[in-house]
């Protein structure tokens, strides 16, 4: 029998008093859930475990009312009332044979404590990290022993609830213990601040009183940021990073590393390509420590892990964003089907979930976030209630999906692409720079389809209503996506923009298709205010056009602050000479001139252009949807027809929506109609005793 090549990665570790099955380790993430949603988040890591993670941990979890970090919803474990929601997860997860761990937090100055309303403790009095015109309280000698007590009660009530490992959490520039540690904040003059081994106290005696409290029957871990990358202004991985590892190397029973802060951790691709990009900072620490080490970098390559453990990197292969793109990862990889992972594309959404306060979504996996809610599962979905054949029209995001799915439900299906290629919009914008990541969308829904003996595939074939007829195919979906706007209808106006007929305006696909014949200076106009118009506008640049980047908002692609995202944009954008011009609405356009006007001040001011990229709003492509509908309305009653639109076609929105719009749509045929209801409206309902 043929040796598995991956089969290191299935080794069991041991950490401390407890073992895990292999070295996959689902490092904590935040969901949106928390302890609001108790039964959605256990169901979310329950996927996790059934899909061969041998470690899965909660997201960050609140330890006491003074690190409140309303109205953002993550974990809680204030007292021993929130040990039975968290023993959900506990349960669920060792159902499957994994272990738990959960990562306790003080969240120090990055709480704001809007629902508690008590004072934000910290190592000095500051600013807090959050927009909010409110300052910290120096903790003295007495509050630190009231958060050490605190600290140690719930790594208690964390063991009550049945977790295997218990985090001391140190990083991503939002904890207590960190902000301790860091010289640019931690000013203390006692034995809790000036040199490293004052500012390394308090994380050694909360390690030290946890392993004392629980560490019989739990590992306790520590998670800790060896560098900022903020160079010589804050930690560093080969200075004061180091030392911290040295001071600590076998106090605790494992050692989480990364970099800090989160958008330096969870860096999106369009910034950082490289798969193990924090490798470099982090794979020190085994040679410093005989204790296991746990890391991360979007980690998807099986080649690649398995060289991490085999040069002494890692110990364990850490993941937050592919375990949520993939939560069958290991499985897939131990069964041989590495060809079926669903690889991250580094894009985010998860963690803007977070940033909105809602489940956590996923390009890549349209089922995250609604195990509990709708019972789906990433791998599995409900048979086939009858033999009818189903059309898709249309293989963007959404049309890939739905096709894919009802073939998975067993249903014969028709795809049918007016273009030469599959892939839809995925295909253009994978094509911009920086995005190349994101093909990974329509590659993996193409591969799986053409595997396929119940999917007919046909290219360059743009469907008419008599196409369709002759077809004969009762159930149609529709996902002809939609089409940019060029008359400069958007967020921030609702009426077309006059005078543009004396200007060469583009869409954002016709931009890049002429750019070697564009004349400058391009002016790109973004009043969508999402991602795309920066990504256009640096494209541009790229090929060496004067680029003028005009938004009513008053920074560059404003929707990026919830991928972690905007600074870097902005900065990619000034450094490569892009004018960026914020606060400004295009009044009219007069000849070769734009009139600006001034959000706030109505104040009007003259730029020249020579073309102008809008992006502004898009109009669903529902031409063929109507025509079918009238069609349908105007015919005698027969057997009826299912006419669906889906995806853009039917609400534009993000690459994600569009492949969620075609999932539900897959998992919702032949449904009736109070299933479908009750599931869009099932909520967790807190208790009134």
């Amino acid at each position: 029998m043929k040796k598995n090549p991956y089969s290191r990665l299935f080794e069991p570790v041991k950490i401390g008093p407890v073992v895990t099955k292999n070295r996959f380790y689902q490092v904590p993430h935040c969901c949106g859930m928390g302890h609001q949603r108790p039964q959605a988040h256990a169901a979310m890591r329950a996927l996790k475990a059934k899909g061969g993670w041998g470690v899965v941990s909660t997201e960050e979890s609140e330890i006491h009312p003074t690190s409140d970090l309303s109205p953002y919803v993550e974990q809680r474990i204030w007292d021993k009332r929130d040990i039975p929601a968290l023993s959900l997860m506990t349960d669920a997860v060792h159902k499957h044979g994994a272990l738990a761990a959960i990562e306790l937090a003080h969240n120090g100055n990055h709480a704001a404590n809007l629902y508690s309303r008590l004072p934000v403790i910290s190592p000095v009095s500051q600013s807090i990290d959050l927009v909010y015109p409110k300052q910290t309280r120096r903790m003295n000698k007495k509050d630190i022993a009231e958060f050490r007590r605190w600290h140690r009660n719930a790594a208690l009530n964390a063991k009550a609830a049945g977790f295997d490992i218990i985090y001391v959490y140190a990083g991503h520039g939002m904890t207590l213990t960190q902000e301790f540690l860091l010289p640019e904040i931690n000013d203390r003059t006692d034995e809790y601040g000036g040199s490293i081994e004052n500012r390394v106290r308090l994380t050694r005696e909360l390690l030290e009183e946890t392993k004392d409290a629980v560490g019989d029957t739990c590992a306790v871990a520590f998670r800790f940021a060896v560098d900022e990358l903020k160079g010589s202004d804050g930690m560093q991985f080969f200075e004061e990073g180091r030392a911290v590892v040295e001071i600590l190397a076998e106090i605790p029973d494992l050692w989480d590393v990364n970099v800090s802060d989160w958008a330096n951790d969870s860096q999106t691709s369009r910034f950082e390509p490289n798969e193990g990009y924090q490798i470099p900072y982090v794979e020190f620490v085994k040679s410093i420590t005989t204790k296991p080490v746990v890391g991360v970098g979007r980690l998807t390559s099986p080649d690649l892990m398995v060289s991490l453990i085999e040069r002494g990197a890692l110990d364990l292969i850490g993941a937050a964003r592919p375990s949520i793109a993939d939560p069958y990862l290991p499985n897939k990889i131990k069964a041989g089907k590495t060809d079926q992972i669903k690889e991250c594309i580094g894009c985010n959404i998860c963690v803007s979930s977070d940033n909105f306060s809602v489940p956590i979504r996923c390009t890549q996996n349209p089922t995250m976030g609604e195990e509990w809610r709708r019972g789906w599962d990433p791998e599995s979905i409900k048979p086939k209630k009858t033999d009818q054949k189903a059309l898709v029209i249309g293989s963007g995001p959404s049309g890939l999906e739905c096709t894919m799915q009802l073939a998975r439900r067993g249903y014969h299906v028709t795809l049918a692409e007016a273009d030469n290629k599959l892939g839809g919009r995925v295909l253009f914008e994978s094509g911009l720079k920086g995005l190349s990541a994101w093909k990974r969308v329509s590659d993996n829904r193409i591969y799986e389809i053409q595997q396929k003996n119940n999917i007919e595939i046909y290219k360059e074939s743009a469907l008419t209503l008599s196409h369709i007829n002759e077809l004969g195919i009762n159930n149609i979906f529709l996902a002809t996506g939609s089409s940019w706007r060029k008359d400069g209808v958007g967020r921030s106006r609702r009426k077309p923009v006059q005078g543009l007929e004396s200007l060469q305006v583009l869409t954002p696909e016709e931009a890049i298709k002429q750019s070697p014949n564009l004349r400058g200076p391009i002016v790109v106009y973004d009043d969508e205010q999402g991602y795309l118009a920066g990504v256009i506008a640096d494209h541009l640049s790229f090929d060496e056009h004067e680029v003028i980047f005009i938004t009513p908002a008053s920074v560059v692609s404003p929707w990026t602050e919830s991928t972690l995202e905007q600074k870097r944009i902005q900065k990619a954008l000034l450094v490569s000479g892009v004018n960026v011009i914020c606060n400004k609405t295009i009044d009219k356009a007069e000849g070769s001139n734009l009139n600006l006007k001034c959000v706030f001040t109505g104040e009007i001011s003259l730029l020249k252009c020579s073309s102008l990229v809008m992006v502004t709003e898009r109009i669903p492509n529902t031409t063929l949807y109507d025509q079918l509908v009238e069609q349908e309305n105007n015919t005698e009653q027969g057997e009826a027809k299912h006419i669906q639109l889906i995806g853009d076609a039917e609400s534009p929105g993000l690459i994600a929506d569009a492949v969620f719009l075609g999932h539900l749509a897959a998992q919702s045929f032949e449904e009736p109609e109070q299933e479908i209801q009750k599931a869009m409206f099932m909520r967790e309902m807190p208790s009134l005793k």
